[in-house]
């Protein structure tokens, strides 16, 4: 978004400052380009590709016709409170009351609320990097400070306990990373939280946000919550939701769970902004997770099988650097063998120039890696159909071959 000197001078420096989410950006750019008449193929968007469960669906009209259509408690209601305590029991093995649960207008909200509720200006919050878009820009909007530290590709993106170390100082409030990751796929198993706790533990002062939304799109080994860690476990705040899961983007459910004292301060947070969540879709999701999860292990198995196909097609592809993600629907080579490369008289010098051209010339819909602190990457979404992928890397292969 371009604004006019006329509006910079009525705009707040908080808005002036914030950047608008690249993942929405593109998309935006795909749509335009599919409303002049091209065949656009979009793999910008982190959305899962299937229906609702009709399970959920019915629980929601069954909802409407019980008459629940009035204001929520800010929370959420006690029911969907109760079925998420439940669910961390059978599939973390994490005791949270449901006290210790506030449930929000999508895993987005939680993570501004629990960042609003804990950075002051000036305070540093260590980010892992590769990062989900909006993480930086939820800490500049607290006035923190983001402290991004890069995961190396041979580690597939995934940051170090070393890394950490070296990047905590007296001003360090918080740590924020996601596992299955946004944007990489990355899974960090308990072996590698429990280092990154241990450091962690030697910094009381620091409190870990853990977005673990895609946590049931899981390639490899079980899942692993490091509020499992008992010494650090009143300092992590669990952010997850419905929309990855149980395919429930639209319905915007997600929910924290915390400490007694974080989660009564995101309460409260959340009182002044948005009260309660939708009144049908809360009751959605305690249907959702009263169903368990079996519908989302069935989409996990169809995205296992779209990851191998991604990737088999794009080693094909001269100059991209890839690895194996084993989580979420992501995968984000490093394409920087192109940068410098030209075609019609125009050079390729970042990311965000390489994506553009790959809309432009194969009609292909990507997201430039700088929205998420890896400027030498491009992030491909294959939340789609076996036939637009193979379709989508067949075009961006021959596009790609007329750089020089």
């Amino acid at each position: 978004m371009q604004e006019t000197e006329e509006a910079k001078a009525v705009l707040s420096d908080r808005i002036l400052s914030l950047a608008e989410s690249q993942t929405i950006a593109m998309a935006k750019k795909a749509r335009e380009l599919a409303a002049k008449g091209y065949d656009v193929i979009n793999l910008s968007f982190g959305e899962p590709d299937f229906q609702t469960p009709q399970y959920i669906k019915d629980a929601a009209k069954q909802a409407i016709d019980d008459g629940f259509t009035f204001y929520t408690p800010v929370p959420g209601y006690p029911e969907l409170r109760e079925e998420i305590s439940k669910k961390f029991k059978r599939d973390n093995n994490l005791d949270y009351a449901p006290d210790q649960i506030v449930v929000s207008t999508g895993a987005k909200q939680s993570i501004a609320n629990a960042v609003m509720c804990l950075v002051n200006p000036g305070d540093e919050v260590v980010i892992f990097s590769p990062y989900w878009v909006s993480y930086e820009e939820i800490v500049k909007l607290a006035e923190g400070v983001p402290v991004p530290i890069m995961g190396r590709l041979e580690n597939d993106y995934k940051v170090t306990a070393e890394q950490l170390e070296k990047a905590i100082t007296s001003s360090t409030k918080l740590v924020m990373y996601s596992s299955p990751c946004n944007p990489t796929g990355a899974v960090f198993d308990e072996e590698e939280l429990l280092a990154i706790a241990r450091v962690l533990e030697k910094h009381p002062q620091i409190h870990i946000i853990a977005d673990e939304i895609y946590e049931y799109i899981n390639f490899g080994e079980k899942h692993f919550s490091m509020a499992n860690i008992d010494f650090i476990r009143d300092r992590v705040i669990t952010i997850n939701g419905f929309s990855k899961g149980y395919a429930m983007t639209g319905w915007r459910v997600g929910y924290l769970a915390a400490s007694r004292e974080i989660a009564s301060a995101c309460d409260k947070m959340q009182s002044q902004i948005t009260s309660g969540t939708c009144s049908i879709a809360q009751k959605a999701a305690a249907a959702a997770l009263k169903g368990g999860n079996a519908c989302a292990l069935e989409m996990a198995e169809a995205y296992r099988r779209r990851r191998d196909l991604v990737l088999d097609l794009m080693n094909e592809i001269p100059g991209f650097k890839t690895y194996l993600p084993n989580g979420a629907f992501y995968i984000f080579p490093d394409i920087s063998a192109y940068f410098g490369k030209q075609y019609e008289g125009k050079t390729i010098e970042s990311a965000l120039d390489l994506s553009m051209f790959i809309l432009s010339d194969a009609h292909v819909a990507v997201v430039s890696g700088e929205a998420f602190g890896a400027p030498q990457c491009i992030r491909f979404s294959f939340a789609t159909s076996d036939e637009k992928l193979t379709e989508a890397l067949r075009r961006i292969k021959n596009s790609l071959a007329k750089l020089q």
